[in-house]
């Protein structure tokens, strides 16, 4: 048997920091280390690369504990890893006190992943931007540069208070 184990820090952290600064800010944040990464991301093994406006990358080190019974990166790992991007390059544009939630999420696997398939990198990019959605768009590529699987969001804007 294998085994895995892992910290991640207390959620609330982010949770208090992301009302006080925009998007962009906290996001940057997180990937600087100033702020802890999410729970999700610490279970996932998702990690920011690069965060600008209107646009976020992350990338993911396939390993067994992500595999299916058919021995292939889960899907759902890859549907996590498309909308971690693509919710983050929306966020990119938000001011301090507005937050989204993800109202649809397509993706669209054209080829199996696994360890061998080298690191994988999710680009998502903002399409529109209104002032009560968004969508956005992602490419999952694996380490040759093939694309594995790509997505598309809509995302609703909601303001605090």
């Amino acid at each position: 048997m294998r085994q895995r184990s892992y910290e991640w820090s207390d959620p609330r952290i982010l949770a208090d920091a992301v009302t006080g600064m925009d998007g962009i800010e906290f996001l940057k944040r997180i990937g600087t280390g100033d702020l802890p990464p999410p729970p999700a991301a610490q279970t996932t093994g998702i990690v920011p690369v690069e965060i600008g406006d209107g646009w976020a990358r992350f990338e993911l080190e396939p390993a067994e504990w992500h595999y299916n019974p058919l021995g292939t990166v889960h899907g759902g790992i890859l549907s996590t890893l498309a909308d971690t991007a693509l919710g983050c390059a929306v966020h990119t544009k938000l001011p301090a006190g507005t937050g989204y939630t993800s109202l649809d999420l397509t993706i669209k696997f054209t080829r199996a992943a696994t360890v061998d398939s080298g690191l994988l990198t999710c680009e998502g990019t903002v399409v529109t931007i209104g002032r009560r959605t968004a969508t956005a768009e992602a490419s999952i590529t694996d380490g040759s540069g093939r694309v594995i699987a790509h997505a598309v969001t809509t995302c609703l804007l909601i303001p605090s208070g």
